[in-house]
């Protein structure tokens, strides 16, 4: 009997604790939407990035409960912990180091090349457009050898 008590006290001690982790990520969630909707109608770079500054905290956090909790690491030995965490950090570090390197390569490309910068300011028109206007001037030309046709007979 006890072996039971036992098993059923730790069975609803993990419920609890799943239903707490649930529960925290679920207010979490509500959160980072409701700052979400809110920062749609702000104008002010500073704040908005502030407002996605707090969303990536939290989803930081989110992520914490996710991998300590539901991949069950909260309750693994250290090695293992790390066996998962460093190349995870690395991954994130490759992550940042190429959009920073692109987003300068991008700034460099502007400032150095100024022929890009005006290529890239051009407004292109449409296919539709250009094809339409083909179109027209076909049935033109058409239009005009037919009427010339008929002036000989």
């Amino acid at each position: 009997m006890s072996h039971t008590a036992t098993h059923e006290d730790h069975s609803a001690e993990v419920r609890k604790e799943v239903t707490k982790i649930t529960i925290i990520l679920s207010v979490l969630t509500i959160i980072e939407l409701i700052l979400g909707f809110y920062m749609m109608g702000i104008e002010a770079a500073g704040t908005r990035l502030l407002i996605k500054g707090t969303i990536v905290i939290l989803m930081l956090a989110k992520a914490f409960y996710i991998v300590a909790y539901f991949m069950h690491l909260k309750h693994e030995v250290r090695n293992l912990i790390m066996t998962v965490c460093v190349p995870l950090c690395i991954f994130f570090w490759f992550i940042t180091a190429f959009l920073i390197d692109g987003n300068s390569f991008r700034n460099l490309r502007n400032t150095y090349d100024p022929h890009y910068k005006e290529q890239s300011s051009i407004k292109v028109e449409a296919k539709e457009a250009k094809h339409e206007e083909k179109e027209a001037k076909e049935e033109k030309k058409g239009g005009l050898k037919l009427d010339a046709t008929r002036t000989t007979d």
